[in-house]
C-alpha cells in the first residue's frame, strides 16, 4: 500500500488529465460559441442598463430562466425600437460565455418585438405614463391661428407628403412654408424629429428666418414599426414643450401615433393637415362679401325704421307756426300797452319826485343853500380882481425874467467851449485835407474809374486821366504814346579860358 501512495500528498493519482481555471473556461467557451453560433431567442426583457459606454445590458426571461444578454455600442444605435423592461422580444446572436464570472450569454446581433402586441403593450404603457404627467390634458393645447402667416412643416423632403402639402395649400390659400427636412423612419426619426421642434421653437424675431406660427409634423402611412419613431418618448415631449401650436398629420387616418395625443390638433391625413392649418380664400372672400352685403342691408332697414320713427314723432308735434303764434300776439298786446304804461310810469315817478323834494326842499332850506353858494361866489370874485391879477402877472413877468438870464449864462457856458474844440478839428482837418496841397500849386491824378493813381506805371497803363486842381477845377486829358520822360541835358560846361601867352592865367 505504501508503494501507491504520492510523495506529494496522500491522495491517489489518476489518469485525467489537468486543466488550469482559464483552459477550462477556454474550452467551454468555445464549445458553446460553436454549438450556438447562431440562435434566436423569444422572452421578456427584465433588467435592462445602459452605462455610459453607449452597450446595453439586459435579461430575457420567461417563467423558469433568465438569460443574460448585451448590445455592443454600434448595434444598440442603430435600434428602431429600444428594448424596454416587460417587452417580449425575439432576439438573434449568438451565446458566448464570460470567464470572469463563470456566466454565459447572449451576443445580440438585433432584437424586434415579438410581434404587434408586444409594441402594443409598451406603447400602452408609455402613452399611460405620459398621460399620467398631464401631458394629453386638453388644457394645456393651443388654439389655431385663423390665417397664419409661415407655417412650418417638419417632413421628409424627398416624399409624397410635402408636395400633397404645398398642393393643397396653394388650392386654398397660398402661405410661407418652411420645410425641416428629417428622416421619418428608422432610427434617426425620433431624435431629428424632436430636433427640429426645438429649432423651429428657438426663432427669434431677430432670426433671418421667419418663425412659424404653426407647424404640421406629417408622414404618409406605414406599419406599426415604420411609424415607431413619432411613438418615442423623446418626439411627445418635443411636441409638448412646443410654444407654436402643432399639428399631427401621422400616417393614415386608422393610424394613431403617441404624437397624435400630445398635439394640439390630429389630422387623419397631410392633406387634412393642410387644409386644418389655412381657410378657403374663395370661402374667406365669399363670406366677406355676405357679411358686407348683410351690413348694408342692416344699415339701410336701420335708417328706415328710423326715418320711420322720426315720421311718427313729428306728426305727433305741434307746428312751428302754431307754437310761435301765441307768443307773437301776446307780444303785440303788450308792444301796444307799453307806450302808454311808459307815460304813466313817467307821470308817477314825477308826481313822487315833486312830492319828495317839496318835503326836503322846502323855502328855508333852499334860501340856506343859496346863501352858502352867494357867500362862496364873493370870495372867488375877490380873489379875481383886476389889481390882484395885475400883481400876480407882474410877479410871473419878474420870475420868467430871472430864468431867461439863468438859462442865457448856462448856454453861453455850454456852448462856448463846445465852439472852440468844432473849430481847432475844423482846422485840423483843413490842414489834413488834400485840398491843401492843391492850394500850393499840386495837382491830383485819377483813372478813369476815379480812383487816384499813385504811380507812373499806373499812369502809363490808363487811357484816360482826369487832373484835379485848386478849388475843385477838374480837366480830362487822354494818354497816348505813353512812354517815359527824357531827362532834362545837363548844361554844358562852360570852355575854360586860355592863358594869354606870356602872362598870367586868370583865376576865374
Amino acid at each position: 500500500m505504501s508503494d501507491l501512495i504520492d510523495d506529494e500528498g496522500p491522495e491517489l493519482r489518476g489518469n485525467a488529465p489537468e486543466f488550469t481555471v482559464s483552459e477550462l473556461s477556454g474550452a467551454v467557451k468555445r464549445t458553446v460559441e460553436q454549438g450556438f453560433a447562431h440562435v434566436r431567442v423569444r422572452g421578456e426583457v427584465g433588467r435592462v442598463s445602459r452605462p455610459r459606454s453607449g452597450h446595453v445590458y439586459l435579461d430575457l426571461k420567461d417563467d423558469r430562466s433568465v438569460l443574460a444578454g448585451v448590445m455592443w455600442k454600434g448595434v444598440a444605435q442603430r435600434l428602431t425600437v429600444q428594448p424596454e423592461e416587460g417587452m417580449e422580444v425575439i432576439s438573434t446572436g449568438r451565446l458566448t460565455t464570460f470567464p470572469g464570472q463563470s456566466k454565459y450569454q447572449i451576443v445580440i446581433e438585433s432584437i424586434a418585438p415579438a410581434g404587434v402586441g408586444a409594441l402594443m403593450a409598451m406603447l400602452e404603457t408609455r402613452k399611460k405614463a405620459l398621460a399620467a404627467e398631464g401631458l394629453f390634458a386638453p388644457e394645456r393645447k393651443c388654439l389655431l391661428p385663423h390665417l397664419p402667416e409661415v407655417i412650418g412643416v417638419v417632413t421628409s423632403p424627398s416624399g409624397a407628403v410635402i408636395r400633397d402639402i404645398l398642393h393643397r395649400l396653394r388650392d386654398r390659400f397660398p402661405r410661407k412654408v418652411l420645410v425641416w427636412p428629417v428622416a421619418v423612419q428608422g432610427e434617426r426619426c425620433a431624435g431629428e424629429v424632436a430636433a427640429a421642434l426645438a429649432g423651429f421653437n428657438a426663432l427669434g424675431p431677430e432670426s433671418p428666418v421667419p418663425r412659424p406660427e404653426v407647424l404640421i409634423v406629417a408622414r404618409g402611412g406605414g406599419s406599426m414599426e415604420d411609424l415607431w419613431g413619432f411613438n418615442e418618448e423623446i418626439v411627445a415631449r418635443a411636441v409638448a414643450a412646443s410654444a407654436i401650436p402643432v399639428i399631427s398629420a401621422v400616417g393614415h387616418e386608422t393610424d394613431t401615433t403617441l404624437i397624435d395625443y400630445v398635439a394640439d390638433l390630429r389630422a387623419p391625413t397631410p392633406t387634412a393637415a393642410a387644409e386644418m392649418a389655412v381657410p378657403v380664400r374663395a370661402e374667406l372672400l365669399a363670406r366677406l362679401a355676405e357679411l358686407e352685403e348683410r351690413h348694408r342691408s342692416a344699415l339701410a332697414r336701420g335708417l328706415a325704421e328710423r326715418s320711420q320713427t322720426v315720421r311718427g314723432l313729428v306728426r305727433g308735434l305741434p307746428r312751428p307756426e302754431a307754437l310761435v303764434a301765441e307768443r307773437s300776439q301776446r307780444f303785440d298786446a303788450v308792444a301796444e300797452r307799453l307806450p302808454r304804461a311808459l307815460l304813466a310810469l313817467a307821470r308817477a315817478r314825477r308826481i313822487e319826485f315833486t312830492r319828495r323834494a317839496d318835503a326836503r326842499l322846502g323855502p328855508s332850506l333852499l334860501s340856506g343853500l343859496i346863501a352858502r353858494r352867494s357867500e362862496r361866489l364873493g370870495a372867488l370874485g375877490q380873489w379875481l380882481r383886476p389889481e390882484r391879477i395885475a400883481t400876480s402877472i407882474e410877479e410871473r413877468r419878474w420870475a420868467l425874467g430871472l430864468a431867461a438870464e439863468r438859462l442865457d449864462r448856462g448856454v453861453t457856458t455850454f456852448v462856448a467851449p463846445r465852439r472852440e474844440r468844432i473849430a481847432a478839428q475844423a482846422r485840423l482837418l483843413d490842414t489834413l485835407s488834400y485840398q491843401a496841397p492843391l492850394r500850393r500849386g499840386y495837382v491830383l491824378l485819377r483813372n478813369g474809374a476815379g480812383a487816384v493813381v499813385r504811380s507812373a506805371e499806373a499812369a502809363r497803363q490808363a487811357v484816360v486821366l482826369e487832373i484835379e486842381f485848386e478849388g475843385n477845377a477838374r480837366l480830362g486829358v487822354t494818354v497816348s504814346g505813353a512812354g517815359d520822360v527824357p531827362p532834362e541835358p545837363k548844361p554844358k560846361a562852360k570852355p575854360k579860358a586860355k592863358p594869354e601867352p606870356g602872362g598870367q592865367g586868370s583865376l576865374f
